[in-house]
């Protein structure tokens, strides 16, 4: 009897410090590590002080990634997941990186905001901790960017993202001989920064705290090697370490044990972070666990395919929180996706590349007027808005950014979408099947749509035409009128849309 193998999932971790590559079989929710790779790219490092990428950083980073690239030879998009963190967030020239990154990787690379990086980071220790109704608190010490994440069950209270990071530390305050000062500076800065959040997670309180990531496990293993403390972590361990450095002028110096010679260059600016975090929090010991954004990004893949998708929860909170319709909500997103799969089935277009639309529109569907909670004229500015600004669980920047603009795009000037859009055809298609479909529900009840109706792109692909019966436009007159306006808005592009009554 042959047994079946369990499914592969692999994911990408982008970091500011190393990239990671993980392929896992999924036995029913039980990962089991298969494969794994890790590289120190210094991502951060190759940052200027305009926020500019070296083209040496961007060398290193495409190198690893065609390295990973082909190891995922064979995976579909479904198996992989790509999340990309704080310096492909900040770095201004990223959006030129991005494509070459792709091409290299062979998969979409979806940069995440801050707080989707905690949730992400919270999910993995969740899931690998035996739940007992305790509050925790995790940090995560990365290369560019800290997050700091409240929780006791599967969904976080808090999640906090900020710019404190080991590799920007080092470079910032451990350049040359490390001094006493400096290290002072560095915590002084950290704690700053901390204290943004500090008032709050202190009021929701936890009752113990994680460390996960690269810091985190070095702080712990150097200290379990030189001064063993009663917890993995804590505050006169750190300073211990730190009066070292300061005693030999840099972590090279020191001579740690335990200490990864990749680490070296990264490990004070690491230590500083997480001594401010103690200070500033109250924290008076931590345990480090092996969980980090790898594992959580596995999960919500898991998840999305159990029809658990994140993605789905924020909608509907979205939803509830703004005061929406939610049948109304409904008959725009169906009849949008309607009007889309009319117009792909004419062209061929893949299933796959159908679905993803599918889903863009069911998303901006439910979500399109949130923004009459702020105001009717010009709500779909409002809509826009928050859904580009907003924290949104489980969303990509990207995916974010795609919903926000078929929101903009579906009422008021079609001009406008020009520039934002040009030449996605797919993304064209959307915009006009939301468009329509806000126009045939405008009446905010349930419409029976004429039998004969079809949605396609004319002969020559540079324009769309709906064929529609005429008898059902002659009763329905308001609707009528409605399509001639719209086809006069397509008319100030150089992609028209015209009614044929037939």
């Amino acid at each position: 009897m042959t047994v079946p193998q369990a499914p592969l999932l692999a994911s990408v971790d982008l970091g500011s410090n190393s990239f990671r590559l993980q392929i896992c079989a999924n036995n029913n929710g039980q990962l089991k590590v298969i494969d794994s790779f890790k590289q120190m790219v210094r991502f951060a490092a190759g940052l200027d002080e305009n926020k500019i990428l070296s083209e040496e950083s961007q060398a290193r980073a495409l190198d690893c990634l065609a390295k990973f690239g082909e190891r995922l030879s064979g995976f579909s998009p479904e198996q992989v997941r790509v999340v990309a963190t704080n310096t492909f967030r900040v770095a201004k020239n990223i959006n030129q990186f991005i494509p070459k990154a792709e091409a290299a990787l062979g998969f979409p690379i979806e940069v995440i905001a801050g707080r989707e990086e905690a949730r992400l980071i919270y999910t993995g220790v969740v899931h690998t901790l035996p739940p007992n109704g305790d509050k925790m608190l995790v940090i995560d010490i990365g290369g560019g960017s800290t997050e700091f994440v409240i929780g006791s069950d599967l969904k976080p209270i808090h999640t906090e993202s900020l710019p404190l990071g080991c590799v920007t530390y080092s470079l910032r305050f451990f350049r040359d001989k490390i001094s006493a000062k400096d290290f002072q500076a560095a915590i002084s800065a950290a704690r700053n920064e901390i204290q943004r959040i500090s008032k709050m997670m202190r009021k929701t309180s936890w009752d113990f705290a994680i460390g996960t990531s690269g810091s985190a496990k070095s702080i712990r293993d150097v200290l379990a090697a030189e001064y063993p403390q009663p917890a993995d972590i804590t505050y006169e361990g750190m300073k211990k370490l730190a009066e070292r450095i300061v005693a030999g002028g840099s972590v090279k110096k020191a001579k740690f044990e335990n200490l990864k010679a990749e680490r070296v260059e990264v490990f004070a600016g690491g230590l500083a972070v997480m001594m401010a975090a103690f200070e500033e929090l109250g924290i008076q010991k931590m345990t480090v666990t092996e969980a980090a954004l790898r594992d959580g990004v596995f999960y919500d893949l898991i998840g999305r395919q159990l029809n658990e998708d994140m993605r789905e929860q924020t909608t509907a909170e979205f939803q509830k929180r703004y005061h929406v319709s939610l049948n109304q909500a409904d008959r725009v997103a169906e009849t949008a996706q309607k009007f889309m799969e009319s117009l792909c089935l004419a062209r061929n277009v893949p299933v796959q590349d159908l679905a993803t639309w599918q889903q863009f529109l069911s998303w901006a569907g439910r979500l399109h007027e949130i923004g009459t909670d702020i105001a009717h004229t010009g709500y779909h500015k409002h809509s826009a808005y928050i859904l580009e600004n907003a924290d949104m669980p489980g969303f990509s920047r990207k995916e974010q950014s795609m919903v926000s603009q078929l929101v903009l795009g579906h009422r008021g000037d079609v001009k406008k979408m020009t520039d934002i859009v040009g030449r996605n055809e797919m993304q064209w298609y959307a915009i006009l099947s939301l468009r329509l479909a806000a126009l045939f529900c405008r009446a905010r009840t349930r419409l029976a749509l004429p039998a004969l109706m079809q949605l396609r792109s004319d002969s020559a692909g540079a324009g769309f035409v709906l064929r529609i019966d005429g008898a059902w436009l002659e009763a329905h007159p308001l609707i009528a009128d409605a399509l001639a306006y719209e086809s006069a808005q397509w008319q100030k592009t150089d992609i028209p849309f015209t009614v044929q009554a037939v």
